[in-house]
C-alpha cells in the first residue's frame, strides 16, 4: 500500500543530513550568483519525482497535473507550474543517486546479475533520433536489436537491490561485472552472456567472489554442485524484477527530451521499486547454508 507520508519521511530524514554536507563539497568561484530560493524543498522535489513511479500513470506531465496539483497541494503548498518543476529534475539527479544507494540491500552470499535493454526509440527512428545521438548506441538481446542503453542489476536472494550500472546499447555484458562485484563476497549467479574462464579467475583472485553460469552446449561437462544447479534455476527472479521495473515503475519509455532527465527517470524508478513492500524473493534457509 503507498503512502505519501511514509515516503516523504524517509527521503527527508536523508535530505536533513545529506543536503548540508552537500553543500560543503560544492565548488565556489570568484563570480556572485543569485542564490534564488525555491517555493519546493529538495526532499519535496524528490517525494513527487519518485512517487510517479507508485502512481501507476504513464507520462509525467499527466501525473503531475492531474493527481499532484489536483489531489496533493494541501501536502505540497508551494507547487509550481509543470513547465518550472520540470527545469528543477536535473539539480537532483545527484541527491537521488546517494539516496538510491542508502536504499541498496546486504549482500547474503547468495546474489544474482544481469542485463537488460533501455530503448530510447522505436528502432524505425534510429537515424532520425537526436537526443541520445552521442550516448546511446545499437545493441542486441536475445529477443532482437535495439537502440539505447543496457541496465546492469546485481540483486540478493531477497529481490534487493545491491548495486546497477548503466552502459551503451553495444556493452558487452562481462564489461561492468568486476566493477559491480567489488563489494560482494560469496556466489553470484549469471546466464550465459556472463561466460568466462578469464572473468571467473579474476573476480576469484581479486574480490573472491565465485561467478557460477550455466554451460553452453558444445563445452564439455564439468561437475557442478547440487545446490549451485538449484539455484541457477531461481535465477528467473531477476527476470520478474526486470518486468516489474519496466511495467510497474516505467524506467524504459521513449519519450525522454534530455539525457539528464532520462537518468532522473531511471534512478527514481529504481527507488520506487527499493520501497516495494513485497518484493520477488527465493525461500533460503541460511543455518543449513553456515552448517554445510
Amino acid at each position: 500500500m503507498f503512502s505519501l507520508e511514509e515516503l516523504f519521511y524517509h527521503v527527508d530524514n536523508f535530505c536533513q543530513a545529506f543536503e548540508p554536507r552537500w553543500q560543503e563539497q560544492l565548488l565556489t568561484h570568484q563570480l556572485q550568483t543569485r542564490q534564488r530560493a525555491r517555493q519546493l524543498r529538495l526532499s519535496e522535489i524528490m517525494t513527487i519525482l519518485i512517487a510517479f513511479h507508485q502512481q501507476g500513470y504513464r507520462t509525467f506531465k499527466d501525473y503531475y497535473l492531474k493527481h499532484v496539483c489536483c489531489y496533493w497541494r494541501i501536502a505540497f503548498p508551494g507547487l509550481v507550474s509543470y513547465q518550472r518543476f520540470v527545469s528543477w529534475m536535473p539539480s537532483v539527479l545527484l541527491p537521488l543517486c546517494a539516496y538510491l544507494r542508502s536504499c541498496f540491500g546486504w549482500c547474503s552470499g547468495i546474489s544474482f546479475i544481469d542485463s537488460t535493454s533501455i530503448k530510447v526509440c522505436h528502432n524505425r527512428r534510429i537515424k532520425q533520433h537526436k537526443v541520445f545521438e552521442n550516448l546511446a548506441a545499437r545493441g542486441k538481446t536475445s529477443v532482437d536489436w535495439f537502440f539505447g542503453f543496457k541496465l546492469h542489476l546485481l540483486l540478493n536472494d531477497r529481490g534487493e537491490l545491491l548495486n546497477f550500472t548503466l552502459t551503451p546499447g553495444n556493452t558487452d555484458d562481462r564489461t561492468p561485472v568486476p566493477q559491480l562485484l567489488q563489494a560482494l563476497f560469496g556466489k553470484v549467479f549469471g546466464d550465459k552472456g556472463y561466460l568466462s574462464k578469464k572473468l571467473s579467475q579474476q573476480l576469484l583472485e581479486t574480490v573472491g567472489v565465485q561467478l557460477i553460469t550455466h554451460f553452453r552446449r558444445n563445452m564439455k561437462n564439468r561437475l557442478t554442485p547440487l545446490e549451485d544447479r538449484l539455484m541457477l534455476r531461481k535465477r528467473a527472479i531477476v527476470e520478474t524484477i526486470i518486468d516489474q521495473l519496466k511495467n510497474i515503475s516505467q524506467v524504459e519509455h521513449s519519450r525522454h527530451r534530455s539525457p539528464i532527465n532520462c537518468l532522473v527517470n531511471l534512478v527514481c524508478g529504481l527507488i520506487a521499486y527499493c520501497h516495494q513492500p513485497k518484493k520477488p524473493s527465493i525461500a533460503i534457509d541460511y543455518n543449513l547454508l553456515l552448517a554445510a
